[in-house]
């Protein structure tokens, strides 16, 4: 479909794309972020807790009596041969003797120790530290001090820890956030396109159902114009035969008024809010209506009818055999004739129209009842029209060539018993 409004509604939706997409992207900025600096506080508050647990409990190791400090139960404490490593530090040197723990998990310079443990005494309250270690890795430090027996702080318990394991991981899960935000936002994406294309779906179905009735009035209004011209030009020409064209002009207008009454009957029904005007309806008087209101120029017919009786919504079932005439009309003439020879019989619920024209070309085969497909200069409607309402009335459409040339358009209808 093309035109300004469906160019439009083409650039709306990707517009609502973009703001679906834009709107899970700045939703997926936010959360993002916050999952990292959690993953991160998680891990920060989990060494903070092992160092603590290390700290609290060799303080209660630790005893300080009569001026001097007593360690000898660390010696056989499990916390002296595990990690965290630690270390109890005096605030100076000639306090007491440092202790450290035996397993020595991670290797730290010893300034380090002095250094933190000087910050704890001068305080008087925790201090944690991020450093790094001898080998390069990232450690955290904690150092819980303590008082001696004259309430004065004289050292400290240093633990620390390589974070270096759990750095890691905290990368590979950042990499991994941003990486699902980048599929979500893709996602997100092609969601937004596909939701964007249902909700201007309904618009674009109308767009196209304006377009096609547009395009059907001026089909179905092209033969009885022509032929309601041929007729004014024949009484300009003959006043004589005024009196015998005025009654067939009338009748035509009429048709014409009934043509645009079908195709809102149409619109109507594709749109679910109308029905088909079914009641028993004579088929042969009816295709002898809409052959005696063809144009006669360039065409003649030969009607062959049986009585019968089907049930059809007859306004647009005479627009539907109007059509396959016209078709024959335009598409019916023999290389060497003057004329399309049409011949035309009804019976048994059936309406056959066959021409003598160069027959169906099988390029296009059961794609001529597709609108817009034709094979020759028409719009390429008619057929598809008539395809529409046999189906809408529970009927079938044949078409074939005829063994001596010539189409053959066979319509058949259910008939009232």
């Amino acid at each position: 479909m093309r035109g300004p409004s469906a160019d439009r509604l083409r650039r709306l939706r990707w517009w609502l794309t973009v703001l679906f997409t834009a709107t899970n992207t700045v939703a997926l900025i936010v959360l993002a972020p916050v999952i990292i600096i959690l993953d991160a506080d998680r891990a920060d508050d989990e060494i903070d807790h092992n160092l603590n647990v290390v700290t609290q409990s060799v303080l209660r190791l630790v005893d300080e009596s009569r001026g001097a400090l007593v360690t000898a139960r660390l010696t056989g404490d499990p916390l002296t041969s595990g990690c965290p490593d630690f270390a109890v530090m005096p605030g100076n040197s000639s306090d007491f003797t440092p202790q450290f723990s035996t397993r020595g998990c991670t290797r730290i310079d010893q300034q380090l120790l002095v250094g933190i443990t000087a910050e704890a005494v001068r305080n008087g309250s925790p201090v944690s530290q991020d450093r790094r270690a001898v080998n390069g890795h990232a450690i955290r430090l904690a150092a819980e001090p303590f008082k001696d027996s004259s309430e004065r702080y004289i050292g400290a318990v240093v633990a620390w820890e390589d974070t270096e394991a759990e750095a890691h991981r905290h990368r590979q899960l950042t990499i991994a956030v941003l990486a699902v935000c980048a599929v979500l936002i893709g996602a997100a994406a092609l969601v937004g396109y596909w939701l964007s294309g249902r909700a201007i779906r309904p618009a674009m179905a109308a767009l196209e159902q304006q377009e096609t009735l547009l395009a059907e009035t001026a089909h179905d209004l092209r033969t009885p114009v022509a032929a309601l011209r041929a007729l004014a030009e024949t009484a300009a020409r003959d006043p004589e035969q005024r009196a015998e064209l005025l009654p067939r002009t009338v009748r035509l207008a009429g048709r014409m008024g009934d043509i645009i009454d079908g195709l809102l009957v149409r619109a109507r029904l594709a749109a679910g809010v109308e029905h088909l005007a079914m009641q028993p309806v004579w088929l042969d008087q009816l295709v002898a209506g809409v052959v005696e209101d063809m144009p006669t120029e360039g065409a003649r017919f030969s009607l062959v009818t049986a009585p019968t009786m089907v049930r059809a919504d007859p306004t647009l079932l005479q627009r539907a055999i109007g059509n396959v005439l016209g078709n024959a009309m335009r598409h019916g003439r023999a290389p060497d004739a003057d004329q399309a020879i049409i011949t035309v019989t009804v019976a048994d619920g059936r309406v056959t129209v066959a021409d003598q024209g160069p027959g169906i070309d099988p390029e296009v085969g059961a794609d001529l009842f597709e609108p817009y497909t034709t094979g020759g200069a028409s719009t390429g409607l008619g057929l598809s029209i008539v395809r529409w309402v046999v189906l809408a009335h529970g009927g079938d459409l044949k078409v074939y060539n005829a063994d001596e040339g010539g189409a053959i358009f066979e319509i058949q209808l259910p008939t009232v018993q």
